[in-house]
């Protein structure tokens, strides 16, 4: 893809295409796994339960997202900002969220992590790359559309949050996804951090899957008393990132060009 072609909008980022999308994922993502009878709960118990439970509905979303992607014409305002944040020091928090990732899996005792297991949690790693094209890749650019950045950030962040209730009505219990949905909120205003400071939804693709695949890794390979600290580090990172976001939207000026879009929206996004 040429630069020029990657500019040229084929659709004009509007509001209700992106929140379409992102009731779409979540509906294809619910039905998928709902259908193959796994509950959440039950994932880490097999390498087949994790794979067909929730390895199979990333794979087919990860397929759809990139068709309807490239359908908008978006990948380029999904992926790159066109100016990172003059401000690039709040950096550190993502850092401080990666180092947490990292002391997981440093903490991992891969022994105990059967090789099959291995193999299918390998499939969760498309778990940063859907959920981010989604929430900070095509929900952030039909918002920018019409919002500011502000209203971009605690959207994007709001709806990436909540879409982790999903896993309520696949098994899991309110207690315990209460707590995954605030600390989805920190984690993605660490996530939009990275991607206004390096002006790439890439690098926040890449650190989304490090930490979910650190996360599961503790529970299977039995990661003790670090995951604990890891997990607070984490927490602490997105505490520090709520503190910092403002000065990643301070100034910014993502609006898509509309004269690089075409004056009809006939044409539309199915996922």
């Amino acid at each position: 893809m040429t630069a020029n072609a990657a500019d040229q909008l084929k659709v004009r980022p509007r509001i209700w295409i992106g929140l379409a999308i992102w009731l779409a994922y979540v509906a294809i993502i619910f039905a998928i796994q709902s259908a193959s009878g796994i509950r959440y709960d039950t994932w880490g118990d097999s390498a087949g339960n994790l794979f067909f439970g929730g390895g199979i509905s990333l794979i087919i979303a990860t397929a759809l997202l990139a068709i309807t992607t490239t359908l908008l014409g978006w990948w380029r305002p999904a992926m790159f900002d066109r100016t990172p944040s003059r401000h690039r020091w709040p950096i550190f928090v993502p850092i401080l969220a990666a180092i947490a990732a990292v002391m997981n899996l440093a903490g991992t005792d891969w022994s105990a992590y059967p090789f099959a297991f291995f193999g299918a949690s390998l499939a969760l790693l498309l778990v940063g790359f859907t959920e981010e094209l989604v929430n900070r890749g095509l929900l952030l650019t039909a918002l920018r559309g019409r919002l500011g950045e502000g209203w971009v950030w605690f959207i994007t962040t709001a709806l990436f949050a909540l879409m982790h209730f999903v896993n309520v009505l696949l098994g899991a219990s309110v207690e315990a996804t209460l707590p995954q949905v605030g600390a989805a909120f920190l984690g993605g205003t660490v996530f939009y951090i990275l991607r206004r400071t390096t002006g790439s939804l890439v690098w926040a693709m890449l650190l989304h899957s490090l930490w979910d695949f650190s996360v599961f890794a503790t529970g299977v390979g039995h990661a003790g008393d670090v995951a604990s600290i890891a997990t607070v580090l984490y927490l602490v990172a997105g505490l520090l990132g709520l503190g910092c976001v403002v000065f990643v939207i301070r100034g910014s000026n993502e609006r898509p060009d509309a004269a690089s879009a075409p004056t009809s929206t006939a044409a539309s996004a199915a996922v």
